[in-house]
Order: C-alpha cells, then sequence, then structure tokens
C-alpha cells in the first residue's frame, strides 16, 4: 500500500452516497476514486468518456449521454465534479483563471471553464495533489469555482476536498473548511503548517486504508502505477 493508493481511496470516498448520478472526476486519482467507487460501494454511480459514452468499469459502452443532454444534468444537481484548483480559499472559493490581478495576471492558468457553474449548480469536490499554502490562501486572485461565501444556486454544494495530506470539508463555522482525517503518518501539526489560513480542526481521525480487493482493483485500473507518480510515497 502506497499514499497514492491512500488518496485514490479517499478520492472515491467523496462519491459515496451520491446514488444514480454523473461522475465527473478530472485527472487521475479522481478517475481511479471514481472507478474504484462504482466497482465496490456505489453501483449506481455513472461514469462518462467525457464526451457521450456512458461506461462500465471495465470501460465498455453502457449508455449514451450527448453533450446537449449534459447540461440538464449539469443544471438539476444529478451531477458530481472532481475538480483541480490552484487557489482555495477557506469558503471553498476556487481559482484556476489566473494569479494576480485579472486585469494584469502575474500567471495565466486554465480559464474559469466550466468552474462557476460546476459549482453554483451541482455537488462539487476538489483534488489537490500538493497540499500547500501556495494553494491554501486567505483569498484567492480570481474566484471561478463559488465558495460558501457568496450566493449559489438551490444544488450549490461544494462537498470535499482530498490533498496529499489528509480530506477537509465544509463543516466549521460559517461553512469554512475544516479538517476531518488525515493520510497515516501525517499529522494535525503539519497540516496546519502547510495552509495558508487558520484551519478549523474538528475530531481528526485517520483516512481509511484500502482493502485488500480495493488494491488489487487500483492496480487492474492503473497497471503501469502512474499514480504513483503523481502522488509519489
Amino acid at each position: 500500500m502506497t499514499l497514492a493508493d491512500v488518496c485514490a481511496v479517499a478520492c472515491a470516498e467523496v462519491f459515496r452516497g451520491d446514488g444514480e448520478i454523473l461522475a465527473s472526476p478530472m485527472g487521475l486519482l479522481p478517475s481511479l476514486g471514481a472507478r474504484l467507487a462504482r466497482a465496490t460501494f456505489a453501483p449506481d454511480l455513472l461514469l462518462s468518456d467525457g464526451e457521450a459514452t456512458l461506461l462500465s468499469v471495465d470501460g465498455e459502452a453502457e449508455g449514451w449521454l450527448p453533450y446537449r443532454a449534459v447540461f440538464d444534468v449539469v443544471a438539476h444537481g444529478r451531477r458530481h465534479v472532481v475538480m483541480g484548483a490552484n487557489q482555495l480559499d477557506r469558503y471553498g472559493n476556487q481559482n484556476i483563471s489566473c494569479i494576480g490581478p485579472h486585469s494584469r495576471p502575474v500567471r495565466q492558468l486554465l480559464g474559469f471553464r466550466g468552474a462557476p457553474g460546476n459549482t453554483v449548480n451541482h455537488r462539487t469536490s476538489y483534488w489537490v495533489p500538493r497540499h500547500s499554502p501556495r494553494v491554501f490562501v486567505p483569498a484567492v486572485d480570481v474566484v471561478s469555482g463559488v465558495g460558501f461565501d457568496r450566493p449559489g444556486g438551490p444544488f450549490h454544494d461544494v462537498h470535499r476536498v482530498v490533498t496529499n495530506l489528509g480530506v477537509l470539508d465544509f463543516g466549521g463555522p460559517d461553512r469554512t473548511m475544516r479538517l476531518v482525517s488525515v493520510h497515516p503518518g501525517v499529522s494535525v501539526s503539519d497540516v496546519a503548517e502547510r495552509t495558508g489560513f487558520p484551519l478549523c480542526v474538528g475530531e481528526v481521525r485517520t483516512t481509511r486504508t484500502p482493502a485488500p480487493a480495493e488494491l488489487r482493483l487500483l492496480d487492474s485500473f492503473d497497471p503501469a502505477g502512474a499514480r504513483e507518480r503523481e502522488v509519489p510515497s
């Protein structure tokens, strides 16, 4: 078992209890997590190839969801996206657009993309492979994804943040970020020192480790071990 395996299981756990909704994981670890959830405790989860085909855990086509229909799913809260973040603040505001003032950025990033619509319309979680004060900041330079200190729609639900150190939710005062688990070998102080704002700490547990069957599934999904390069032990 490696740190990457623990992170994959933590990414899977964000989908627990979601039921029959469209999972839209962005990136390797969130994708492994979604497949692991579907193969184990979330059999109703819908997986997509990112275009128009719904897939089984084994990658075989099992349904059709054309692009024009995705917006109906998005607008009615029947989707759970896991995005990345260049910056996150304590309220869950996310920045993937630029570093520095939007009018004159120091560094141009991905852009707003679908982040505003995702966060106000359906459940959103985040995957951060390197937990640091550069990511977890007192205030984001530009709001791409909408946090809890701003108006959201009826399905606005920033759910979890999974990092290489632990898992956070928004159960702190005024829906602020709260540490809920640390990965094996990580301390609460490790997380606090690498967070750029005072972190709410509740009853922190240790993130669960993968069962042997889950490890076998992860190896079958990622036989080349690419997850170890994203999250080195």
